[in-house]
């Protein structure tokens, strides 16, 4: 039975069944084009607005889809009349609704569609000329808004993106007016504000600083500047067209009506915090989509020319984006774009590059996870080695990788090893533990470990690291609780022994909260004191609960009336997360579920969390272990997500207040109504409707009204939470940012008397050396330490393993590497408050290294003048 066509449509240019196993691409547009005629009559308006969804989700083979709608055109004008129209439409909607990906693949339509013959070379002309206008306007400082550049440079990287797959038509039809918006767009780049994305590096080294590096904007418009002398050759973007050119030149060109852009939105303010939020803004209406990760050697990557790097890069993440739901149909099209040449280690830098992608990747990690699972199934002879490459080469590099970014690589690789049972040639890295303890790529083995023991158990992660024995060091100690009144034979003679078991039999014996809280006043407090009391009745109810993770739950919510009860204060609680971290002191991941549940049943607060995190014992683990550092991400998010659901239910309040209104309004208006006719019966007037009536309506209304009032106070209450919850997160940030403040300036190194920041990467002599071990942080592995010579290369790696950071120094790059990512996270939150930071927090001599790092984060320049 032949394939329907929807089927050819979707499948056409690939070598599928459908099409015989073909990949002749002029084949798949007759054998396509002959079905589509054949059942044209019938499904005139489905084919409409499935050629149009085709376009729009697949635009990688919108060469494809514009010959379709070519050859139909010389049939049928009206249908590629209104295919014509109906994108000048969607492309309207799209500017003014601000719909970022539509307006790029509109435009790339668009130059598919006048590559066919369908529309006209000048029409294509006339819209980037409409873009370009409006660009130039948002930068002028009297008519527009230079904050909002984020969006001019859109409307231009839009342009440019398009020119692959129709400059070379412009270029011949219409060469003139093409040259015209070749020098406006050379004229908008003169102009525009060089942009440095060092913030958003993957890498913290001092290469973004350098003036000659090029940003997104300028960098596209190099490769389109090459293209131009290559005389417009594109090898990545398919020219089906070209193949039916004798037969499509006979068909109607369609005029694209002009398009209009939205007007520049106008500064309230010529403040330089009301600027820098509003560059926010745009920033995260239009973020870049795209930043290069430069993982492989020039004489491993693919050979191809930069143009055709872009096309393909700009292809993958269309399929990455309209295929997010789908992870087979993903692996399948990312496989076979239809390019004449391989693109596998490109296509791993993309995707690492989505994963990485700062501030926040595009989807969930766990997506791009799960895609490279599916590549490494799908190309199981030439994907599995080029992600085994870029780990490694990633992990070469790990001591320059932004924090945030670290901590998504580890997540990432333990998850994706579980789906291949572990197995790593950890022998090429057993050399780490030979490292000292705070060197980032020992620190990088630990963890992962430590996330694989999450994903499986410790006996299974032991013995897949059997190859690399010297790695076991790193492991963390098995899973278990450390219960300080475990009942042993002959040792219940303490007080602590003894409470703990008689609690344990309240807890057995069904005691409600009541009666346990009555027993801890009046048998434990008066005798041993409030803290005791609290290391008994925790440590008790968390080995109640230690079985499981459910078991914890049930026993916060069944218990934890009394914890609160016991920590009324911050200093309670403090005390209390002190008893989570040593009965858990072996299982970090439980430690951060216990104090996660316990902010969720609200027995302690963010800004207690927020203390106990930077706490001394606790900021001396910041470069050696990512315990605190989870403890106060999940704080800090939980807080924040607090406030985006209760937002979020407001806004459904609201409408159903509205709701509720209109509805009341009616009911008492029928009734009214229905109350308002009378008739005359022995000369007195008395209602006429149906007494049984008028009941139901009373009650009608009764009801509606009362839905009304409870619909109101729900929203009140809502609305006094809200309150609460940001008067709440504006003491979170202003506790975080005093509490890195003051543990930096403890220990970062002085400026020196000729003003010069200190180097932390290249061991600053300015550092206090007390702190730094010497015998470990220049390591040589010899024979007698472990090895012979082939041993001790692998990788590719030297004899002489060296660290040349001090502990100090990296304590204090960890640190400002993790100030800067929660500025970078929380962005939008901290430019609601920037105000009340500046007074309290970024004023006096605060050290330069820290406003540098929390101000990079915010992508705001720094006192000193300098952008970073």
């Amino acid at each position: 039975m032949s394939a329907g066509w929807r089927t050819l449509l979707l499948r056409i240019g690939d070598r599928c069944p459908e099409y015989g196993g073909s990949a002749d691409h002029k084949e798949h547009i007759e054998t396509c084009y002959g079905v589509l005629c054949r059942e044209y009559e019938h499904s005139k308006d489905a084919m409409f607005e499935f050629l149009l969804q085709c376009a729009d989700q697949l635009p990688h083979k919108i060469p494809f889809f514009g010959v379709l709608i070519g050859l139909i055109n010389l049939e049928n004008e009206d249908f590629s009349k209104g295919i014509v129209d109906t994108t000048h439409a969607n492309l309207q909607d799209a500017l003014h609704n601000e719909n970022r990906d539509r307006i790029r693949i509109l435009l790339r339509f668009l130059c598919g569609l006048m590559c066919s013959k369908v529309v006209l070379p000048n029409s294509i002309i006339e819209t980037f000329e409409a873009l370009l206008s409006s660009a130039a306007t948002i930068l002028d400082e009297e008519t527009g808004n230079p904050s909002w550049q984020p969006r001019a440079d859109f409307y231009v990287y839009c342009i440019l993106a398009s020119l692959p797959w129709g400059g070379s038509e412009l270029f011949e039809q219409v060469p003139d007016e093409f040259e015209r918006v070749l020098v406006g767009i050379q004229s908008y780049i003169s102009i525009r504000r060089h942009f440095d994305d060092i913030a958003f590096s993957v890498f913290e080294t001092d290469e973004g600083n350098s003036p000659n590096k090029k940003d997104f904007i300028e960098d596209l418009w190099e490769r389109i500047q090459v293209l131009s002398r290559n005389g417009w050759k594109v090898k990545s973007v398919p020219k089906p067209h070209l193949s039916f050119e004798a037969q499509l030149v006979a068909g109607v060109s369609h005029r694209f009506s002009p398009i209009s852009c939205p007007p520049p939105t106008i500064s309230q303010s010529s403040s330089e915090i009301v600027k820098g939020q509003e560059k926010h803004e745009a920033d995260l209406k239009y973020p870049q989509r795209l930043r290069r990760l430069h993982i492989f050697p020039t004489n491993k990557a693919e050979n191809m020319q930069p143009v055709d790097r872009f096309v393909v890069e700009e292809c993958i993440l269309d399929v990455l984006l309209f295929f997010n739901g789908c992870r087979k149909e993903c692996a399948f099209y990312l496989v076979s774009l239809p390019v004449p040449f391989r693109y596998e280690y490109l296509m791993a830098e993309t995707i690492f590059s989505q994963l990485l992608l700062l501030p926040n990747p595009p989807f969930r990690p766990i997506y791009y996870t799960l895609v490279i699972i599916d590549l490494c199934k799908a190309l199981p002879g030439a994907f599995p080695s080029v992600v085994v490459g870029a780990v490694h080469a990633l992990f070469d590099r790990i001591s320059n990788m932004d924090m945030e970014c670290r901590t998504r690589l580890i997540l990432w690789f333990s998850h994706h090893l579980s789906n291949f049972q572990f197995i790593w040639p950890w022998q090429e890295w057993a050399y780490v533990k030979d490292l000292p303890k705070w060197a980032p790529q020992r620190v990088f083995v630990q963890e992962v470990l430590e996330r694989e023991i999450r994903l499986s158990y410790f006996d299974k992660i032991k013995q897949s690291i059997e190859d690399a024995v010297e790695l076991e060091e790193l492991l963390p100690p098995k899973a278990g609780p450390n219960f300080r009144y475990h009942s042993d034979e002959g040792k219940e003679s303490t007080d602590g022994h003894r409470l703990s078991k008689e609690l344990v039999a309240m807890v057995r014996g069904r005691k409600t909260q009541g009666d346990i809280i009555s027993w801890v006043d009046e048998k434990i407090i008066p005798v041993n004191g409030a803290k005791f009391a609290l290391d008994v009745v925790s440590q008790t109810l968390l080995d109640i609960g230690s079985k499981s993770f459910t078991h914890l739950i049930t026993v916060l919510e069944r218990y934890g009336q009394i914890i609160s009860k016991l920590c009324p204060n911050e200093e309670m609680q403090l005390l209390l997360m002190d008893e989570v971290s040593a009965y858990w002191k072996n299982s970090t991941q439980m430690i951060a579920i216990a104090i996660d549940r316990m902010m969720g049943y609200r027995l302690l607060s963010n800004l207690a969390i927020v203390k106990w995190v930077f706490s001394p014992a606790n900021v001396d683990q910041f470069h050696v272990s990512d315990r605190p550092w989870e403890i106060l991400r999940n704080a800090v998010s939980k807080t924040y997500n607090r406030i985006f659901d209760l937002r979020k239910e407001i806004q459904t309040l609201r409408k159903g207040l509205q709701a509720a209104k209109e509805a009341s309004e009616k009911a008492a208006r029928e009734l009214e109504e229905a109350k308002s006719i009378i008739e005359i019966v022995d000369g007195q007037p008395v209602p006429s409707e149906n007494p049984g009536r008028l009941r139901r309506l009373q009650a009608r209304a009764d009801k509606a009204k009362e839905g009304e009032v409870t619909t109101e106070e729900s929203l009140e209450a809502k609305e006094a939470l809200l309150a609460r919850g940001l008067e709440e997160s504006k003491e979170l940030l202003r506790l975080l940012f005093k509490s890195f403040v003051e543990v930096l300036t403890e220990r970062l190194p002085p400026i020196s008397a000729d003003g010069d920041v200190p180097n932390l990467r290249a061991g600053d002599p300015n550092v206090n050396s007390s702190a730094r071990d010497p015998e470990a942080t220049t390591m040589e592995i010899d024979n007698e330490n472990g090895g012979d010579n082939d041993s001790s290369q692998l990788n590719g790696q030297n004899k002489k393993i060296s660290h040349n950071v001090g502990e100090l120094e990296q304590w204090c790059l960890c640190t400002l590497g993790y100030l800067k990512s929660f500025s970078r996270q929380y962005a939008t939150e901290i430019w609601s408050h920037i105000a009340m930071l500046d007074q309290e927090i970024f004023v006096g001599n605060i050290h330069p290294l820290i406003r540098k790092a929390a101000f990079s984060g915010l992508c705001r320049p720094t006192s000193e003048g300098s952008h970073l």
